[in-house]
């Protein structure tokens, strides 16, 4: 049994591929740890936690080569398909938002259709393909995206949707809320902030959030975002309907409470936190409004996919990982 995962030497591609291999194999599902096969970019490092064991690296530019994408899902099981360009990178580079999110995608799709029919695939959707409103987002809701970003995740739904009716793959979309927290350096993503509230506070350095504090986000911790993913790629296709797209569980939470929030877990942990200065920015700020404030899961939850206690709970984990990682 073979999961590819692309862009499984990101963020959420290697923790995934941890936890497919440290899973316990069953005869009965489709979703088997055996074999992980982490795809990524030429170039892009591959996590020291990941090397040895069940796992393959592959280098591949998903632009690039329709010949290396068929070689690279050939008998194909799963495909996990994470790669992309992010809010921020794709609204000021909209042709190759298209490329990678679009093209790409649709070049992987017809790869799996040809060299591993039927497997299942799953791809990264984003709270992005929802208009910014105070009306509930639900999976029923219809999309009307207002950035780049968004457009190309709602492109690629309406692919994975089609193919699936084709019976070309067993498909399934993670519409995922913003990440939280992602360690290391900030990325491209207009979310990126989203982290940085709880990151460099914590690490006692200054963090400046460029967006008002009663601006609403929705988000989901790492770990639950990881399970939530894996728990999707196992549901049996009987339990999903035509629209395979699934909003993963997210707290719908201010700015406002996410630095209250850092302050109380770093009070409780005796953290000297660095300082944390609202300065809205209008780019980030007309980005993030973009995006819904409420957020309905409920299909999610009764799939029984995984959701988070709380903002809190989401920030003490993470310094446990970072505990575990300084060790």
């Amino acid at each position: 049994m073979r999961t590819v995962i692309t862009g499984g030497a990101g963020f959420l591609g290697a923790r995934l591929a941890t936890r497919l291999l440290a899973a316990a194999d069953t005869a009965d599902d489709p979703v088997d740890a055996r074999r992980v096969v982490v795809a990524d970019r030429p170039g892009a490092a591959l996590p020291p936690a990941l090397a040895g064991g069940h796992l393959d690296h592959v280098e591949v530019d998903l632009t690039a080569s329709p010949e290396e994408v068929e070689e690279l899902v050939a008998g194909a099981d799963a495909v996990v398909h994470l790669a992309s360009v992010v809010s921020a990178d794709a609204e000021a580079d909209p042709e190759r938002a298209w490329q990678v999110n679009v093209e790409a995608s649709r070049s992987l799709l017809a790869a799996c259709a040809r060299r591993a029919a039927g497997c299942r695939v799953l791809v990264a959707s984003s709270v992005a393909v929802f208009a910014g409103s105070h009306l509930a987002s639900g999976d029923e809701t219809k999309p009307r995206p207002r950035s780049t970003y968004g457009m190309t995740k709602t492109i690629l739904e309406l692919l994975v949707n089609e193919a699936t009716r084709r019976g070309a793959i067993d498909g399934r979309i993670a519409r995922l809320p913003t990440v939280t927290v992602r360690p290391g350096k900030p990325n491209l993503a207009a979310s990126s902030f989203a982290s940085g509230v709880f990151r460099e506070p914590l690490a006692g350095v200054d963090c400046v959030v460029p967006v008002a504090d009663d601006v609403t986000l929705v988000l989901i911790g790492a770990h639950t975002a990881v399970a939530g993913i894996d728990a999707l790629l196992r549901v049996p296709a009987a339990k999903l309907g035509p629209d395979r797209g699934v909003n993963l569980p997210g707290l719908c939470v201010t700015v406002e409470q996410m630095i209250a929030a850092c302050r109380a877990v770093g009070a409780r942990r005796g953290v000297r936190l660095g300082s944390i200065a609202v300065r809205p920015d209008a780019a980030i700020e007309a980005i993030v409004a973009s995006w819904p404030a409420r957020w309905d899961a409920r299909q999610a939850l009764a799939l029984g996919l995984p959701a988070d206690a709380s903002l809190e709970s989401i920030v003490e984990r993470y310094l446990d990982d970072q505990v575990l990682v300084d060790r």
